[in-house]
């Protein structure tokens, strides 16, 4: 009888919370690449994540140019994620605190990850390129991770192999990271 109630609590947490956090940490990576702040869709997520990074700039000041705030939040927000969902499940544990940093970690090679693969599919869809503001975001998301494999893998051809070069690093460095963060955090996920 637990499960039928539980469940379906843990999935709208995991959701509210996890799609939140996503997007707040978007905004940090955003600032990071240095993608269009003017583009339709980093507008979105400004001002969905505003309201609630503006008190928090008033405790946490930038750091070289960085949005310490946002990304004290996503860690905030996947804190307090894990920690309902371990007290819905009959646990509490402290150590959430410290376990919400690898799953963060891994967010973001996930989220370089996926802009990769959506600009490799959405290029053999358009192979001219189409002037989609989200592909334009996507793009630049992922041409910091890019750049580097372009210059020890040139296009040739036409063909350019820097996607695959690039993907199979990160996921080779989130296998490699990772664990070794769990590791070290004691995390159980």
């Amino acid at each position: 009888m637990g499960n039928l109630v539980t469940n379906p609590l843990i999935f709208l947490i995991q959701t509210i919370l996890g799609t939140y956090g996503f997007f707040v940490l978007l905004r940090f990576i955003f600032q990071l690449v240095q993608v269009d702040f003017y583009n339709p869709v980093s507008q979105f997520i400004v001002t969905v994540t505003a309201p609630v990074l503006r008190p928090l700039r008033t405790l946490i000041p930038n750091l070289d140019g960085l949005d310490i705030a946002s990304l004290v939040l996503a860690w905030l927000l996947k804190v307090l994620e894990l920690f309902l969902v371990l007290l819905l499940m009959g646990y509490f544990r402290l150590g959430v605190v410290v376990w919400a940093i690898p799953e963060l970690v891994e967010m973001v090679f996930n989220i370089f990850i996926i802009a990769i693969l959506i600009q490799v599919v959405m290029s053999w869809i358009f192979p001219g390129g189409a002037f989609n503001q989200v592909l334009i975001l996507i793009e630049d998301l992922a041409e910091p991770v890019l750049r580097p494999a372009r210059q020890l893998i040139p296009p040739f051809e036409g063909l350019d192999f820097s996607p695959m070069l690039a993907t199979v690093a990160l996921i080779f460095l989130r296998m490699l990271l990772v664990p070794i963060l769990k590791a070290l955090t004691g995390s159980p996920f």
